[in-house]
């Protein structure tokens, strides 16, 4: 699909020279304070080969404001991950790290989650 079509929704394609194609809207909710989000850290191993992840889940906001802050917790770390469906992945256990890096950066109601 060409680049101009991508938001298109419903509709294939139209013989009808009048058609008006409805388009879909990106729903961007806006960045809460850092004060106000309420992240949860924890232990992921499912599905992963039993190599564990860290898991930062509760993230509310723009999905490029969630890429920085996945950014930002890999460089610290020194290790990779990623950001995929509102979440924050980063390889291997860093769950304490991780914790006390999102406090220093200002998200306060940062919680543990798990053993």
């Amino acid at each position: 699909m060409s680049k101009k079509n991508k938001n298109i929704a419903n509709v294939v394609y139209s013989t009808n020279p009048n058609f008006i194609y409805q388009s879909i809207e990106a729903d961007e909710q806006d960045t809460l304070a850092s004060s106000n989000q309420a992240l949860y850290v924890s232990i992921d191993r499912k599905q992963r080969g039993g190599k564990e992840v860290t898991l930062v889940e509760g993230f509310i906001g723009a999905e490029e404001d969630l890429k920085d802050l996945g950014k930002m917790l890999k460089s610290k770390c020194g290790v990779g991950g990623t950001v995929k469906e509102g979440q924050i992945l980063i390889q291997g256990n860093f769950k304490e790290k991780i914790f006390d890096l999102l406090l220093k950066a200002g998200y306060s109601n940062t919680k543990k989650k798990g053993g």
